[in-house]
C-alpha cells in the first residue's frame, strides 16, 4: 500500500507539470479505463490467473493512471470558474463576504471576497486590494476590514497573473491552489457599503476569532519589534514579521520556527494528550471505563485540531495534523501504525485535498524532514540518549535536507545546527506555549514575557546571520546532480559497518561546486527581467555582470529589487554585480536599488543622480554621460545618452541613460524613458552607430516614444516592450506596437509572454520567453 500511495503521488506531481491538460473526453475515457482496469485486475489475482508479483505491476501502473487523472480532474474543474477576458479591467458590481485574513498594508488593505452576487459572472474567490487613493480618484481612508463582513463594492478583475521569471516564485499556481481565480481592485465610486457586521458561518467564526486574537496582541505590545513574529506563532498570519527579520530567520535556518510548523502542532497534541491522560489516570473507575491512551489520544487530537484550524490550516499544519490523526485513530482503534503507513496516509489525504501541494516548496520540505527523522530515530540514532539523540538528530536532518534546500532556495545556512540547537527548544517549548496561554489567558505579561524571551534569541540569532559563512548560496544546480546529491545523501544515512558509506558525502560535491553555464569570450547573454510596469535588466558576459535599472517600488509594498532581482541573482549564480546603470530616479526604473544594494555586491554605480541616503554604498559611483565606454570580455559597453550639456536642461525622462551593448553576433540598445525630443537628439548625435539587433522599447511602449525617425534609426529585428499587465498607462501602445513591427521589428512583450532572454554570440541572436520555456497548464487561465 505504501508504494502505490508513493506512486500515486508521483502521478500528481507529474500532472502539476503539463502544458495543456487533456481534454473532458479524454480524462473521461482514462478514468473510465483505471476503473475498469482496476476491477479486472483485481478479479484476475482472485482467480489465480494473474500472480501476486504482476498484480503489483498492476497496481502501480493504476495508482500512477489514478494520481494523474485526479490532479487533471481537479485543476480541470478549478479552471473552470475562471474570469472572461471580456470582463477584464472593466468595472463589475459584487456582493459577497470577507473571508480570510485581511492583510493591511501601507497604502491600503488586501483580503479574499467570496462573491454572493454580481452583475455579471465571475469566480467565487477573488483578491481585492483596497487603497486608500487611486489614480483619478480615491477614498480618503479605507476602513478596517474584518473576516465575516458583508460588503458590496464596484471592482475592476483581472485573470490571475504573476510575474514570470526564471527560478523564482510562480504567483498564479499559488493563486490557483488557495482557489483564487480574480485579481482586482476596488473602485472609489460608487462607494462601497457595508451591507452586514457579521455573516454567521463555522469559515467566518474561525477567522473572525483569528482576528480578533490578532488584533488584541498587537494591541498589547503596541510598537513591539517582535510582535509579528507571536503573532505568527498565535493564527498562523506572518505578514507583520519585517523583512529585515525573515533574513536572519533564512540565514540561520529556523523560518520552519517562525511559521506554526508539524512541530508545534504535534507539541500541543502530544502536551495536552498527556495532561489528559495523567489527569484520567486518578480516578481507577474512570481508568476501567476508557483506558487512558484513549483519552490522551482523543484530547490530543482534538487540541492539534483546534490549533491547526485556527493557524489557517497550512501545508506542514495540514501534514501534522493528518499524521496525529492517523496514530490517533489507529490507537482508539487498538492498533499501532508504524511510520512508514502513517507517513503514507498522510501522503495520500494531503494530495487528495490539495493535489497542487506538491508545486509548494513547503510540501517537500515537511515531508522530507519527517521521512529523515523517522529513519534517523529507527536507526541508529534511537539507540543514543538524551542530548547525543537530539543533537545526531538535528545533524542527520541538516546534512540531508541540503540538496532539498539547494534545489528549492539555492543555498542552505552554514550555522542552522548551532542555531537550531537554542531555537528549537527556546521556540518550542517556552516562546509558543507562553504564546498559546495568552490566547486563552489574557495577561499582557505573558505576551512581553515571550517577546523579551524571543528578544534575547535575536541577539544571538543576528550575531549568527552577521557571520560571512552564514550562508551556502549557488546557482539553482541541474535535476540529475540534485539526485546524484540525494542518493548521496541517501548512502550516507545507512548504518554503520555499510561499504565506502563516507563516499556518500562525495556524490554532493558536484552539485555544491556547480557552477552555470556562462557566455564564452565575445558574447553576452541578457534576460528583460518581468517585473510589471518597471525595467530591469541583467547583461551577463563570460566573466562580468552587468544589471541595467532595479524595476519599480510596489503599491502593494516591497519593490522589484527585493521580489525579483536579488533573488533572480541568486539563482543564477551571481555573487556580484560588476556595474549597476540606473537610467534616471523614476520609482519604475530605481524603485529596487536600495534592495539591489543591500542584497548583493555592487562594484559600481552609474547614475546621474546621488544613491539613496538608506542604501549600501557601492564601492564607486561614476556618472552616466555619452561617450563613456568600456569592454569587457570581448563586449562592446557605450553610453550614447546624455551629454552633460543636457542634464538639468530636459526632462527627467529624456535625461534617461542610454546604453548599447555590442558584440560580434548582434547588439542591444537600453534605452530608458526618453521620449520623442531626446530620440530626436539621439539619432542625430549616433547616427549609424544607433543601429541595434534589439532594442529595449523607451517608456515601456508609451505614444510619447518610439517616433518614426528614432525606429528607422535603430532598425532592430527585435523590441522588446517592459510592461505591467493591464497596466493603467496602456503601455505598450498599440500604434506603438505596429510602428516597430512595420519598421521589421517582431515585438516581445514581458506583460504577457514573461522575462525574454536573449543570447548574443558567433551564431547570432536568439530570442526567447519564460513563459514559452516553462510554460505550464494554468498560465493565461
Amino acid at each position: 500500500m505504501q508504494i502505490a500511495i508513493f506512486v500515486f503521488a508521483a502521478g500528481v506531481w507529474g500532472a502539476q507539470y503539463q502544458t495543456q491538460l487533456p481534454s473532458h473526453a479524454w480524462l473521461a475515457v482514462l478514468s473510465s479505463g483505471l476503473t475498469v482496469g482496476g476491477a479486472v485486475a483485481f478479479q484476475w489475482y482472485k482467480s489465480g490467473v494473474v500472480r501476486a508479483t504482476l498484480f503489483r505491476a498492476l497496481v502501480l501502473a493504476l495508482a500512477l493512471g489514478a494520481g494523474f487523472a485526479w490532479s487533471s480532474w481537479r485543476a480541470a474543474w478549478r479552471l473552470a470558474d475562471e474570469l472572461p477576458r471580456a470582463l477584464e479591467a472593466r468595472d463589475v458590481e459584487l456582493t459577497g463576504i470577507v473571508a480570510e485574513l485581511p492583510e493591511p498594508g501601507g497604502q491600503g488593505v488586501r483580503f479574499v471576497f467570496q462573491v454572493e452576487n454580481a452583475s455579471a459572472a465571475v469566480p467565487q474567490r477573488v483578491l481585492l486590494s483596497w487603497y486608500a487613493a487611486e489614480r483619478g480618484g480615491g477614498t480618503p481612508a479605507v476602513p478596517s476590514l474584518r473576516p465575516g463582513e458583508r460588503w458590496q463594492f464596484t471592482v475592476r478583475l483581472k485573470r490571475p497573473h504573476g510575474l514570470a521569471n526564471p527560478e523564482l516564485f510562480d504567483y498564479e499556481a499559488a493563486l490557483l491552489e488557495r482557489g483564487i481565480r480574480a485579481t482586482g481592485s476596488v473602485r472609489p465610486s460608487p462607494p462601497p457599503i457595508r451591507v452586514d457586521e457579521f455573516v454567521v458561518r463555522p469559515a467566518t467564526l474561525v477567522h473572525r476569532l483569528r482576528d480578533t486574537i490578532r488584533a488584541r496582541f498587537l494591541a498589547a505590545l503596541p510598537g513591539a519589534e517582535y510582535a509579528g513574529v507571536l503573532v505568527a506563532l498565535a493564527v498562523g498570519d506572518q505578514r507583520a514579521i519585517p523583512d529585515g527579520q525573515w533574513t536572519v530567520f533564512r540565514n540561520t535556518g529556523i523560518s520552519h520556527l517562525i511559521s506554526i510548523s508539524g512541530l508545534h502542532v504535534s507539541m500541543v497534541g502530544l502536551l495536552v494528550g498527556w495532561l489528559a491522560g495523567k489527569a484520567w489516570r486518578r480516578s481507577q473507575r474512570r481508568l476501567l471505563r476508557v483506558p487512558a491512551m484513549k483519552v490522551a489520544a482523543a484530547t490530543g487530537l482534538a487540541a492539534a485540531a483546534v490549533y491547526a484550524v485556527l493557524a489557517g490550516m497550512g501545508i506542514p499544519t495540514q501534514r501534522s495534523l493528518i499524521m496525529i490523526a492517523v496514530v490517533a485513530l489507529a490507537l482508539l482503534g487498538g492498533r499501532s501504525p508504524s511510520g512508514g503507513v502513517v507517513l503514507a496516509l498522510a501522503l495520500l489525504c494531503v494530495l487528495l485535498f490539495d493535489p497542487w501541494a506538491v508545486l509548494a516548496a513547503g510540501f517537500w520540505l515537511s515531508f522530507g524532514a519527517v521521512a529523515i527523522l523517522m529513519f534517523l530515530l529507527g536507526g541508529r540514532v534511537a539507540a543514543a540518549k538524551g542530548w547525543r539523540a537530539a543533537v545526531a538528530s538535528q545533524l542527520g536532518i541538516t546534512l540531508a535536507m541540503i540538496p532539498g534546500l539547494v534545489v528549492l532556495f539555492n543555498g542552505f545556512s552554514l550555522v542552522s545546527p548551532l542555531a537550531n540547537a537554542l531555537a528549537i527548544p527556546l521556540v518550542s517549548f517556552v516562546i509558543t506555549p507562553l504564546t498559546l496561554l495568552a490566547i486563552v489567558l489574557p495577561f499582557k505579561g505573558l505576551l512581553e514575557l515571550a517577546h523579551g524571551l524571543f528578544g534575547v534569541l535575536m541577539v544571538f540569532l543576528e550575531w549568527l546571520s552577521a557571520l560571512p559563512f552564514a550562508m551556502w548560496s549557488q546557482a539553482a544546480p541541474p535535476g540529475v546532480l540534485a539526485a546524484a546529491a540525494l542518493a548521496g545523501v541517501a548512502w550516507l544515512m545507512l548504518p554503520r559497518g555499510t561499504p565506502a558509506r563516507a563516499a556518500g558525502a562525495l556524490a554532493m560535491l558536484p552539485m555544491l561546486a556547480w557552477v552555470p553555464e556562462r557566455p564564452v569570450y565575445g558574447a553576452f547573454r541578457m534576460v528583460v527581467l518581468d517585473v510589471g510596469q518597471g525595467t530591469a535588466v541583467h547583461v551577463r558576459t563570460a566573466r562580468h555582470e552587468l544589471v541595467y535599472d532595479t524595476g519599480p517600488a510596489y503599491r502593494q509594498g516591497g519593490d522589484a529589487g527585493m521580489r525579483v532581482l536579488v533573488p533572480y541573482l541568486g539563482a543564477a549564480g551571481v555573487r556580484r554585480v560588476d556595474r549597476l546603470v540606473v537610467s534616471h530616479d523614476d520609482l519604475d526604473h530605481a524603485g529596487g536599488m536600495v534592495s539591489v544594494l543591500a542584497g548583493v555586491e555592487v562594484g559600481e554605480v552609474m547614475a546621474n543622480f546621488a544613491v539613496p541616503a538608506d542604501a549600501r554604498p557601492p564601492r564607486a559611483t561614476r556618472p552616466c554621460l555619452a561617450g563613456d565606454g568600456w569592454s569587457w570580455d570581448g563586449v562592446e559597453f557605450r553610453i550614447l545618452h546624455p551629454d552633460e550639456r543636457e542634464l538639468g536642461n530636459t526632462s527627467d525622462n529624456d535625461a534617461s541613460c542610454v546604453l548599447r551593448v555590442a558584440s560580434r553576433g548582434g547588439s542591444v540598445l537600453l534605452a530608458g524613458d526618453i521620449e520623442r525630443n531626446a530620440e530626436r537628439r539621439l539619432v542625430a548625435q549616433a547616427g549609424e552607430s544607433l543601429a541595434s539587433t534589439v532594442v529595449v522599447v523607451p517608456h515601456h511602449g508609451s505614444r510619447s516614444s518610439s517616433g518614426d525617425a528614432f525606429v528607422a534609426g535603430v532598425a532592430p529585428r527585435a523590441a522588446i516592450h517592459s510592461a505591467g499587465y493591464l497596466n493603467q498607462f496602456h503601455h505598450p501602445h498599440p500604434t506603438v506596437l505596429q510602428r516597430w513591427s512595420e519598421g521589421g521589428a517582431a515585438n516581445w512583450r514581458t506583460d504577457e509572454q514573461g522575462a525574454i532572454l536573449v543570447d548574443a554570440g558567433a551564431h547570432g541572436v536568439e530570442i526567447a520567453s519564460w513563459r514559452d520555456l516553462a510554460r505550464r497548464y494554468w498560465y493565461g487561465r
